[in-house]
């Protein structure tokens, strides 16, 4: 191999190299900082290949997806002076990249410890606001969203978004617990008699009114059968009276027959009267003319 072949395959390694070094990519999920001589030159690099002046530029790659911080367990304290528990973790990312590398260097753990802090420093203010029962039950989601939008106006010194701040766990010591607990248990209980109350009023008011109801409709029905009654007994009667004028003597032999058949219903029957009472006229005679 001459001299001249083995010029152009070292001119083409240099080439090589000197590619390698001059181009570089950017992955979909990442965020990007061109420097030149150690000054920050480019952060609005979008993804995909890109070129640079080999040995005068270099790149530094920061995770643009959304991270977690799993803060430490801290002890706080409340509006009565009582400590409790509480576990929380983060959710954040970084919004300006040149912000988040001039004040963390680019450090990720750097960025978590301030985070950390500004997230410790406003739950401790939220939680001296509250008294034991609104942190546990009553204001825990406004907790979580006033500690997000305090920790958010801190965080965006050093170029960092929260985007969600979550409250695992608030855990109160024995004592209190049981204090909490059995304020909450009187309260549900003064609730439930309270309701209790009102439903028993309630049904007395039903049964009374269910009952005057009752009175009424029977009183109405007793007066609208008495008058159907006298209304069909007047009806009978004159139906009788109009009948009965068409032939008189039939309907006294007609009424004594049924005399007779209400009066003897019996063999042992006994009737003490006068032999010649109108009773038996019409034993006597069949067209009941006394003899």
């Amino acid at each position: 191999m001459n001299n001249r072949a083995i010029g152009l395959l070292g001119g083409l390694a240099v080439l090589v190299v000197l590619g390698s070094f001059s181009i570089f990519t950017v992955k979909e999920w990442e965020k990007a900082v061109l420097f030149q001589l150690g000054e920050v030159k480019r952060t609005d690099i979008t993804p995909g290949i890109h070129f640079k002046l080999p040995f005068v530029n270099n790149v530094r790659h920061f995770d643009g997806r959304v991270l977690s911080l799993d803060a430490e367990t801290e002890r706080f304290l409340t509006k009565e002076k009582k400590n409790v528990s509480v576990d929380a973790f983060v959710k954040w990312r970084i919004i300006d990249v040149a912000t988040f590398y001039t004040s963390t260097g680019g450090n990720e753990a750097r960025a978590n410890v301030r985070l950390s802090q500004i997230i410790r420093d406003s739950l401790k203010s939220q939680f001296g606001l509250r008294n034991i029962q609104e942190v546990v039950s009553g204001e825990r989601l406004d907790i979580m969203t006033i500690v997000q939008v305090s920790a958010n106006r801190e965080a965006e010194k050093f170029g960092i978004e929260v985007v969600d701040v979550r409250l695992r766990r608030i855990d109160l010591p024995d004592e209190v617990s049981e204090s909490v607990y059995s304020r909450m248990r009187a309260e549900r209980t003064r609730i439930a008699k309270e309701l209790r109350s009102k439903g028993a009023e309630a049904a007395e008011r039903i049964r009374a009114d269910a009952d005057r109801q009752r009175v009424v409709t029977l009183a109405d029905a007793f007066r609208d059968a008495e008058r159907l009654r006298g209304e069909g007994d007047a009806e009978s009667a004159e139906i009788y009276a109009k009948a009965y004028k068409k032939n008189d003597e039939f309907y006294s032999f007609y009424r004594s027959l049924n005399a007779y058949k209400a009066t003897f219903r019996g063999k042992d029957d006994v009737l003490v009267i006068e032999p010649g009472s109108d009773f038996f006229k019409y034993f006597k005679n069949p067209l009941g003319k006394q003899k």
